[in-house]
């Protein structure tokens, strides 16, 4: 009874740590879906929002030759993997003032994008 009892609590426990590990190949697809109408991240061109090449790690807006709202110029962000979740999460509610009007609201969708954001590389 007591293994039975154990294979079934390893079963249920097993998607929930597959659901954990984010998938930057996932990501991009998502990315190209969902972003690349305004972003690149294959090159440093600007488009309706900034390039997003090498932005985990850069201050908020700091691409040059785009022009940023002034509450993402005054925020004070740098890009990191939790900042951009919560930004892609709910963009108002994170800066409000912002120009950005997309939300990802899927957490692991948001994670993936995220995931492929970060990868080494874009």
């Amino acid at each position: 009874m007591r293994l039975v009892l154990a294979a079934a609590l390893a079963a249920l426990a097993m998607p929930a740590f597959a659901q954990d590990a984010a998938d930057p190949a996932k990501g991009r697809t998502l990315f190209q879906r969902q972003c690349a109408s305004c972003h690149q991240v294959a090159s440093t061109r600007n488009g309706g929002g900034p390039h997003l090449q090498g932005v985990v790690g850069r201050p908020a807006a700091s691409v040059e030759g785009f022009n940023y709202s002034p509450a993402l110029k005054a925020s004070g962000i740098t890009w990191s993997v939790e900042e951009l979740n919560e930004f892609l999460a709910n963009p108002q509610g994170k800066v409000r003032g912002t120009r950005q009007p997309i939300r990802v609201t899927n957490e692991a969708d948001r994670r993936d994008i995220v995931a492929y954001l970060a990868a080494p590389g874009t």
